[in-house]
């Protein structure tokens, strides 16, 4: 069952995709249909999940389920997944890479690869303070205040010791 993102509970339960390039308007569309389909019909053991989408930045696609609502598992996030790699693979997009880093660089975001990361963080052309997108975060709630941070704030900080 799709309900619109804002409505869902600040500890609905998250997934962030980040994508290798920004969506287009064409791609956004597209995204925006086969997610609200997928969502209509997504279940765990029969039962309807109460779920959503957001796009954030042109580059990230979050996925969200109220699991008050009913608590998802294995098959159900499997079918998820099922749903980005249809997406990737329809759209030329590279959406499961959790080695790519976003960051913004003079308030544009910029995605580098983990030794690239790395490499700038020793070169000093980025710091502890540089705004960095926490991926790993897992409730909407996250989304909202854990997610864009400075690096000294996430698991990028071990970067810059």
């Amino acid at each position: 069952m799709y309900v619109p993102y804002h409505t869902l509970p600040d500890n609905s339960r998250v997934w962030m995709y980040q994508s290798n390039k920004k969506f287009t308007t064409s791609d956004k569309e597209f995204i925006n249909h086969k997610t609200i389909e997928f969502v209509e019909q997504w279940t765990r053991h029969g039962e309807n999940v109460k779920g959503s989408f957001t796009i954030l930045y042109d580059r990230f696609l979050v996925i969200a389920v109220d699991q008050d609502f009913v608590e998802v598992s294995g098959c159900s996030i499997d079918a998820s997944v099922k749903l980005v790699q249809q997406i990737q693979a329809h759209l030329n997009l590279d959406l499961l890479n959790k080695l790519a880093i976003a960051y913004k660089k003079e308030e544009v975001l910029e995605i580098a690869t983990l030794p690239e990361f790395t490499q700038m963080a020793k070169n000093k052309e980025i710091d502890a303070t540089t705004i960095v997108f926490n991926n790993m975060i897992t409730t909407k709630k996250g989304v909202e205040v854990d997610w864009e941070v400075p690096a000294k704030d996430s698991w990028h900080a071990r970067f810059f010791k």
